[in-house]
Formats: C-alpha cells, sequence, structure tokens
C-alpha cells in the first residue's frame, strides 16, 4: 500500500472520530460523570433503591461509553505513530500489521456511528423480543424457532446475556410463540428495526412431496422498563392465570401449576412466563412484561401509529419487512434498506449487525421517530 494511501485513510477515520466525538458531546459526558460519581458517594444514596439503581446504572453505562470512545481515539492515534515507523524503517510486515489494525478500526467506528443514532427516549434499555408464528402451519413454527434461535446467537456473539420467559412449543415442530429479554445497553434502540413480519420460502421438510412452502413469522421489540417508569395497572383489569410449565411435545417442567398468565381486559395484551421456579416470581416477571407492552403500546397510540414501538406484526403476506429465501436461490433480503445477502446460514447463526445498522440509518434518513 502506498504510503498515501495509509495517510488519507487515516485522516478520514480522524475525520470520521472528531465527528462522533462532537455529537456524543465529550465535555458534558465527563461533567456527567463527576456529579453522578459524587451521588455515589453519599452516604444516603441507597435509601432510596429505586434512584440509586438509576444512578449507579447510569454511571455505569457512560464511563463505559467514554472508555470506548476514547480507547477509540487511542488507537487512531497509535496506528498513525505505527505507519510512521514502520515505512521510515521500511517494515513490510508492520506495514500489514497496520493495515489491519486500520480496517479493524473502521469497522469499530461505523459500529460507534450507529450508536450515535439511537437518541430517542428509550433506545439506552434493554430490549424484551417476542417471537410469534404467523401463517404457514408447521413451517411457520419451526420458521419461529429458526428466528430466535437467530437473535440469541447474536446476542451471544456479543456477549449479551439472554433471558428467556416463556415459550409455547408447537405440537409437530417449532414454537408457536417465545418471550425473551436481550440485557445490554442499547439493545432496545438496535434492535427495534428488527420488529415486523418476517417472511421464509424454502422446500418444506415437514411435506413428503418436496413442495416449496412460504411461511411467516412476526418480531415484537419492546424496551425493558425501569422502576422509575410509571405505569400503574388496577387490578381489576388483569385475569390471572396459572398452568403447569411444559416442554417440547408436552413433557412437563414441573410437577407443580407455577406458570403464570397475565390478561389485561381492556387491551387484550396477553403474557406469559414459566422460567421461573415458583407461582410469585413468575407472576412478578410477568407484570414486567405485561407493563413493557402496554408502555410500548401507549407510547405508539400518543404517536398514532402502532409500528413504532411494536411494528408491524401480522405476519402474513403483504406486510413483511424481510424475505429468507432458501429455494429457487439463496438470499436473505431487507424490502425497506433494500440490503441483502446471499449467506443465509450466516444470517441464520446471528450474523445480522449489517442488517441491524441498515436499519437504523434507514430510520434516522426516512424520518421515522425514535421509540
Amino acid at each position: 500500500m502506498a504510503p498515501t494511501d495509509f495517510a488519507e485513510r487515516i485522516k478520514q477515520l480522524d475525520g470520521t472520530m472528531t465527528s462522533i466525538e462532537k455529537v456524543l458531546d465529550l465535555d458534558a459526558m465527563q461533567a456527567e460523570v463527576a456529579d453522578l460519581q459524587q451521588q455515589v458517594l453519599a452516604p444516603d444514596l441507597w435509601d432510596d433503591q429505586a434512584n440509586a439503581q438509576v444512578v449507579t446504572g447510569r454511571l455505569s453505562l457512560l464511563q463505559a461509553e467514554l472508555e470506548r470512545v476514547t480507547g477509540l481515539r487511542q488507537r487512531i492515534d497509535d496506528l498513525e505513530i505505527m505507519v510512521q515507523l514502520s515505512q521510515e524503517e521500511s517494515d513490510a510486515a508492520s506495514l500489514a500489521d497496520a493495515d489491519t489494525e486500520l480496517a479493524s478500526i473502521h469497522k469499530t467506528l461505523e459500529a460507534l456511528e450507529v450508536r450515535t443514532l439511537l437518541s430517542g427516549e428509550y433506545d439506552v434499555r434493554e430490549a424484551l423480543m417476542s417471537v410469534r408464528s404467523g401463517a404457514g402451519g408447521v413451517d411457520a413454527a419451526d420458521f419461529a424457532e429458526m428466528l430466535m434461535r437467530m437473535y440469541t446467537r447474536w446476542a451471544e456473539r456479543h456477549k449479551y446475556p439472554v433471558e428467556v420467559y416463556d415459550t409455547s412449543y408447537a405440537e409437530e415442530a417449532g414454537i408457536k410463540s417465545a418471550t425473551f429479554a436481550i440485557k445490554a445497553p442499547y439493545a432496545y434502540g438496535t434492535l427495534s428495526v428488527e420488529a415486523g413480519t418476517h417472511r421464509l420460502v424454502r422446500i418444506s421438510p415437514f411435506d413428503n412431496q418436496g413442495r416449496r412452502q412460504t411461511s411467516f413469522a412476526a418480531i415484537e421489540v419492546v424496551p425493558v422498563l425501569e422502576q422509575t417508569d410509571q405505569m400503574d395497572i388496577p387490578e381489576e383489569e388483569i385475569r390471572v392465570d396459572v398452568y403447569r410449565s411444559s416442554g417440547p411435545g408436552g413433557q412437563s417442567v414441573n410437577t407443580t401449576d407455577s406458570a403464570v398468565r397475565l390478561t389485561h381486559v381492556p387491551t387484550g395484551v396477553v403474557v406469559s412466563c414459566q422460567n421461573e421456579k415458583s407461582q410469585l416470581q413468575n407472576k412478578a416477571t410477568a407484570m414486567v412484561i405485561l407493563k413493557a407492552k402496554l408502555l410500548a403500546l401507549k407510547k405508539a397510540e400518543e404517536r398514532a401509529t402502532l409500528d413504532e414501538l411494536r411494528g408491524d406484526v401480522q405476519a402474513s403476506w403483504g406486510d413483511q419487512m424481510r424475505n429468507y429465501v432458501l429455494n429457487p436461490y439463496q438470499m436473505v433480503k431487507d424490502l425497506r434498506t433494500e440490503y441483502e445477502t446471499g449467506n443465509t446460514s450466516a444470517v441464520f447463526d446471528g450474523e445480522i449487525d449489517d442488517f441491524i445498522e441498515a436499519g437504523i440509518r434507514w430510520r434516522r434518513g426516512h424520518g421515522a421517530a425514535d421509540a
């Protein structure tokens, strides 16, 4: 690589980094960190546990963000010195290492640049995701399970914890529905662009005649609420049903009626939880999920569009946002952004960052309000 190539590319990195630093306003972040650190030192901080969790959580988030940004700036500065020394000594091996580092920094910068687009009220929150099989029978149930695995594998790739709250298994294969949380800062803002109807076209493994089958699944994404969020639900508006947890094929998971289903009668919103050992714990977790979904519904209605937080979740013809085609060719294509890839196996194995990034940029470019 010519010296001018390195110089120009490092200059571009520096310019992008400077723009990001301005958008993030590092001085303001550092000032807020200093203020939060003083609050943490207060002896009466934990007298109000809800507020203490907000303060410590915000401090941890800001410190991580600052470390990420300053660390990336240092990498750019170190790269420039590394290139200068390597060129002076005509060290081809070091220049090759510099080229690799430059590509790595560029990729990290792109991800950080996308993060700056997540400025919605709830974007910083953890994500509560629901997947539901739609039209397509057993293929749709299988597809729903494939999508659940795709998102959990994506989380694993980023080392984000996942907690599954409820899974309703289909009789023959796959799942009818599942609800799970991805516990990471900005998980909601990042994954909210995945909400909507997903469509799969393939030769059905469940059709003994080997015919091509089209099936659908719906993804819903809502932000996880914090203790300070106000969402009071009168007891008379909630119907509580208890039942026995079960696994695939009806296999008993435990021998007591510990699973809980909550129905919000006025809206018809239904949530379930069966991952905890006790009925009381499952009810508490189900209430958290219900409040999150009702808050999403409330915010969407305030903006006069349900799709803003919940996405289009009809899971049928005519309203899909992404196609997964496995036959007669291999292609995954997002119908909003036009981003596509032929590596379908990688997508189902959780490699969806490029789709998510394209979705976030598309949403900002089309003026969609961040939820």
